[in-house]
């Protein structure tokens, strides 16, 4: 817990100073805020279905600052979401919590030394029926932080390449209940690993009024089974409508080869997606 507090702390203290900075000149900064909602309902509908309502809330926010030979990208991201099938329990459908920062030092005209600091987590409890009984998520359980130290390639301001054969993972489980199921040692909460890691970023418009974003990110490590790699694969259409309206498809995929579910022999491919109309706010 005191590695918890000690990276938001970290991060607060970096989004604190950026806000404090007198000459804003360097900095670019905005956000996009997002909220889809959908709903469904029959009366006497002889084909039969299910009352359905479900909302999805996303919050986007960055700061990045160029000056010199030195670009320090700030990005934070949050999301959350539940939906309601008439009689089953509530149930949330989009919960994330994704907090980056890279400072990257200028080593020729594409290439940065660089550190990133990262750390992902969840807000709620998850469960995985629909009586909620089974839970296999909760705050803070699992979170993932990350220190990586390496080579950043950035050929233009719509992609950038991290390499880093330095890097620090850690897996926390405050839910001691939930600690084995996520690779950990019973009685313990955390566990650290040093790897390799790899990330992929992409943000461009592909045609008018829509844009793709995607980002992947690889890690191994060297300590143990290095064969076996984690992945988390993100994709992003976004369509604008309007000012105001827009459509977009949001998949994740992911794989960690520690987290194994109860009763099950080998760790799964985990695949979200989400397809959302609503309102969206860019500022």
């Amino acid at each position: 817990m005191k590695q918890l507090l000690c990276i938001l702390l970290i991060m607060a203290a970096f989004f604190a100073q950026a806000q404090e900075k007198a000459d804003t000149t360097y900095w670019t900064k905005g956000g996009n805020f997002a909220f889809n909602f959908s709903q469904i309902s029959f009366s006497n509908w002889a084909a039969g279905g299910q009352n359905a309502v479900a909302g999805v809330t996303k919050l986007q926010l960055f700061g990045n600052y160029k000056k010199g030979n030195t670009a320090w990208d700030n990005k934070i991201d949050l999301g959350y979401g539940l939906s309601k099938v008439q009689d089953l329990a509530l149930q949330k459908n989009e919960d994330i919590i994704d907090l980056q920062s890279k400072l990257g030092i200028v080593a020729s005209k594409k290439l940065f030394y660089s550190a990133l600091l990262s750390f992902k987590s969840q807000f709620a409890p998850g469960y995985s029926d629909a009586t909620n009984t089974t839970k296999i998520s909760n705050l803070f359980s699992p979170a993932y932080m990350a220190l990586s130290l390496g080579m950043d390639y950035k050929p233009s301001s719509h992609f950038s390449l991290l390499l880093s054969p330095a890097t620090g993972k850690m897996t926390i489980v405050t839910d001691t209940a939930l600690v084995e199921m996520y690779g950990l040692e019973k009685g313990k909460t955390a566990r650290i690993e040093l790897g390799a890691f790899l990330k992929s970023n992409f943000n461009q418009d592909i045609l008018k009024n829509v844009n793709l974003a995607t980002e992947i990110g690889l890690f191994s490590n060297y300590l143990y089974k290095p064969q076996n790699i984690d992945v988390d694969w993100k994709v992003a259409i976004n369509m604008k409508i309007n000012s105001y309206l827009s459509a977009s498809i949001n998949t994740q995929l992911l794989y960690d080869a520690d987290i194994v579910e109860t009763g099950a022999e080998k760790a799964k491919i985990q695949f979200k997606e989400l397809l959302g109309l609503g309102l969206n706010f860019k500022f």
